[in-house]
């Protein structure tokens, strides 16, 4: 554990010694994608949940709405 730590430390000072701009594209880079897959993981979840509940998402194209 204290290899870990000793990397990450390193790897702390060395984003910290980055410039601005470098920093936050290095954070997004990382960011951006990480969050999307934490947001699909938590839609599909709640999907999965709200379904086994009986609150499953309707399918739009089954309905159809007549022209007046």
């Amino acid at each position: 554990m204290d290899r870990v730590a000793s990397w990450w430390d390193g790897f702390e000072l060395w984003l910290a010694g980055l410039s601005f701009v470098p920093q936050v594209a290095l954070v997004l880079a990382v960011l951006v994608p990480a969050c999307f897959g934490v947001a699909w993981l938590l839609d599909r979840a709640m999907a999965g949940v709200f379904g086994l509940l009986g609150r499953g998402e309707t399918d739009s194209s089954a309905t159809t709405t007549e022209d007046c």
